[in-house]
């Protein structure tokens, strides 16, 4: 009985300890959040401990008015409000009978952003990545956030083991300043690349394809043996283009890994692959749901030939020849698809490239955007396209190239959206501007012109309507020269480029010919196309010529020369230009014919002409021939004979193993050079990769330059050399695109010359900018 009685006695007090702890709990509870749900009337609110925002601000971001009850759910909603402004760092509600009371902190004002350690990324770079800014409200999620962004910013700069930790400076007045204060660290570079599975390609191949490159001394110049996660997945892209291009239809890159050194400077990448076998293409076969329309007439666009092995670049081609084929007959949105049907038993893919209906469009709109200082104008002077014209692809990609070519881009995007109909479209040209001016000092050696430093201004597209200005000066061992010229490429809103040249030559000729010469004038140009590939040029030069400082040992034809003379002539040069591209041509044809007419005023009068072709042709990747060849003439007008400043001269980088004026009719009692009335002039170049990597831009030339130059007028002697003898010299070269500007040695020997030819067997060029 006694034990009963006990055992009811501790089952009592457990209860009433249990009872007691529940409600000092729901105590506590009800002091933490501050406000209970006796579901009274708020008959008044009151805000206490704001600074710098207004009660009634306050009061809006609540949703809470006088009249509400209240409820948990009213106040559980009314606090989640304020902490969603981010503005308050704590928020605490109380019941006080029909009072509500909202106490609150709030968070500090942000007065300066600073950074600390950066030494390789400037303060604007990192400041425009981060999200916070002066007089904002500081907030420990948005400082992370921020955080987190500037870690971006250095990994994409190749620095994984950079640290940032970031720190508020308490002031005065809530205020705080922001610091983040950075430990960059070093480069982390890629110290290997291996590949799993590969069987019919080493892992050298294969790292030849990729764009990360495994550190070398030798890369100091480029950052692609940085760690890029971006260029990983680029690489993983490569790998798969390769492999397909190869014939390996069945390629399956398993996996793309890099594993980070445990000191954090190193990354090493290992990709799986599954190379599986190799295909030939079977079948060929083009099908179409155009209505009225023949299939068979794209047949010649299709660049694949059956038998060959399975080459998904070629695919692709094949399917850009066709879209733009039907682009040109009004089939805008066509779509292209390839069926790829494999036959793994005889290893062979056939391909149907399968055309989908589409309506005839025509331009709607042309809608031009990101372009912050070039006026619209300008870039749609370049469209082959306006509104209203019919669409065709192969215009809409010849605009974007003239886009691009402009100079003024870093990207230029030409994108074909939907119109307002089926059959009307919108060409979108989305654009990002780069910097057009220019402003260099340079400096280099010449082996013709000796020592040179040079000074430029130029600003290609000048207050944003595509004008070019030039102001150049260079000062040489052997030359002076100061230019300042002006283009303005549509004049009147038209495709006519007009502009003017002033120029100040001064150049030491005592070594060729016993004098100096010093040029003054200016020109005016007029241009105009005469269709895609052809264009005109119109020019009219003023110019005085002065020869001075002759030797009194020079020759008696240069002694004669010596003097002061006016040249006022006009010209025209008539340019077709089918090369693939301006800077670096690989394919394609150059062609000129230039004339000359002097005899409107001044003291000169004669009649001149040109013509030459340049022809380059892509013998492999990376192996490009070029073929040029020129002639030319002149002779004095009006019983005039032409003087030697307006002659012609060959040597140097028009006839390499000669020296400069080492050719052509010369003096050989004062072996001065006299330059000649007639010349021809050859040259054929192979360049080609020194199978070094193809950042260093170091490339091989093996050359042959052919020429002559002869006849002189009322200039004879017994000691006047004067043959038409054809000259030769072959040779080999090696150049290098340096971060410092472009450098060239050559090395050539004569193998037909005459006995009075300067010759000259190493050419040497460096120049820079910076």
């Amino acid at each position: 009985m006694n034990k009963f009685i006990e055992l009811r006695f501790i089952l009592v007090a457990c209860v009433a300890v249990f009872l007691l702890t529940a409600s000092y709990a729901s105590q506590v509870l009800a002091q933490q959040y501050s406000y209970g749900s006796s579901g009274k009337r708020i008959d008044e609110i009151r805000i206490v401990g704001v600074e710098r925002i207004e009660p009634a601000t306050v009061l809006t971001y609540m949703d809470v008015r006088v009249g509400d009850k209240m409820t948990e759910d009213v106040l559980d909603r009314a606090l989640k409000s304020l902490f969603a402004t981010g503005l308050f760092a704590d928020v605490t509600l109380r019941q006080r009978a029909h009072l509500l009371e909202v106490a609150i902190v709030e968070n500090p004002v942000i007065s300066e952003i600073a950074f600390e350690g950066n030494e390789n990324i400037d303060n604007d770079e990192l400041l425009s990545e981060v999200q916070l800014r002066p007089r904002q409200v500081f907030t420990r999620t948005k400082v992370q956030a921020d955080v987190n962004r500037l870690y971006q910013v250095y990994r994409r700069n190749g620095r994984f083991s950079a640290n940032i930790e970031p720190k508020a400076i308490k002031l005065d007045q809530n205020r705080v300043n922001l610091v983040f204060e950075v430990n960059e660290g070093p480069l982390t570079k890629v110290k290997s690349i291996r590949f799993v599975g590969n069987k019919h390609y080493d892992d050298d191949k294969l790292r030849g394809e990729v764009s990360t490159k495994e550190q070398r001394w030798y890369r100091f110049i480029s950052s692609d043996d940085r760690y890029d996660p971006d260029r990983l997945s680029f690489d993983q892209e490569l790998l798969r283009r390769f492999y397909l291009s190869q014939g390996y239809a069945d390629f399956n890159l398993v996996s793309a890994v890099a594993e980070l050194s445990k000191a954090r400077d190193h990354f090493f990448l290992t990709f799986t692959v599954e190379e599986g076998e190799r295909y030939r293409v079977g079948d060929i076969t083009i099908k179409s749901e155009l209505r009225n329309f023949d299939a068979s007439v794209l047949k010649q666009r299709v660049t694949i030939k059956q038998g060959d092995w399975y080459d998904a670049d070629e695919v692709q081609v094949t399917i850009d020849h066709i879209t733009d084929a039907l682009g040109d007959l009004q089939y805008a949105f066509v779509t292209v698809r390839p069926d790829i049907q494999r036959n793994r038993d005889e290893q062979i893919v056939d391909i149907v490239f399968q055309i989908n209906e589409a309506p005839r469009v025509f331009v709607e709109r042309i809608d031009v955007r990101g372009n912050v200082r070039t006026l619209d104008k300008v870039v749609r002077r370049e469209m082959e396209l306006v509104e209203g014209d019919p669409f065709n692809r192969s215009k809409i990609s010849k605009s974007e190239q003239n886009i691009k070519n402009l100079g003024y881009f870093e990207n230029v995007t030409v994108t074909p959206m939907q119109g307002s109909a089926p059959d009307k479209t919108i060409v979108d040209i989305e654009v990002s501007e780069q910097s057009t001016g220019e402003l260099s000092i340079g400096a280099g050696f010449s082996t013709s012109e000796g020592p040179l430093a040079d000074f430029r201004i130029r600003e290609r597209n000048l207050l944003g309507k595509g004008q070019d200005l030039l102001l150049a000066a260079t000062v040489a061992g052997e030359r002076t020269e100061f230019d300042l010229s002006f283009t303005e490429p549509f004049f009147l809103n038209r495709d006519f480029s007009a502009g003017f040249d002033l120029f100040h030559i001064t150049r030491d000729l005592q070594d060729e010919s016993s004098f100096d010469q010093r040029r003054v004038g200016g020109s005016l140009r007029f241009g105009y196309p005469l269709s895609e590939k052809w264009r005109q040029l119109l020019r009219y030069r003023l110019e005085r010529n002065d020869i001075t400082d002759v030797q009194q040992g020079a020759s008696i034809f240069v002694q004669d020369q010596a003097g002061q003379r006016v040249t006022s002539s006009v010209s025209q040069r008539l340019t077709y230009d089918a090369r693939d591209s301006t800077l670096f041509p690989t394919n394609g044809l150059m062609g000129w014919f230039d004339t000359e007419i002097a005899g409107f005023g001044g003291d000169a009068k004669f009649i001149s002409g040109k013509a030459g072709a340049s022809y380059y042709y892509s013998v492999a990747d990376n192996w490009i021939l070029n073929f040029l060849g020129e002639t030319g003439a002149i002779q004095g007008l009006k019983s005039e004979n032409v003087k030697i400043n307006e002659r012609f001269f060959l040597g140097g980088s028009t006839l390499r193993g000669f020296e400069q004026a080492g050719i052509g009719p010369r003096d050989i009692a004062t072996d001065d050079s006299l330059g000649g009335n007639l010349f021809y002039r050859g040259t054929a170049e192979l360049t080609f990769p020194l199978g070094l990597p193809e950042e260093l831009g170091i490339k091989g030339h093996a050359f042959t330059d052919l020429g002559s130059l002869w006849e002189l007028d009322g200039t004879t002697g017994a000691n006047i050399k004067d043959e038409s003898s054809l000259r030769g010299a072959g040779g080999i070269g090696i150049s290098w695109r340096s971060p410092v500007g472009p450098v060239r040695i050559d090395v050539a020997t004569p193998y037909m010359s005459e006995e009075f030819d300067q010759e000259e067997t190493f050419r040497f060029n460096f120049g820079t900018r910076f």
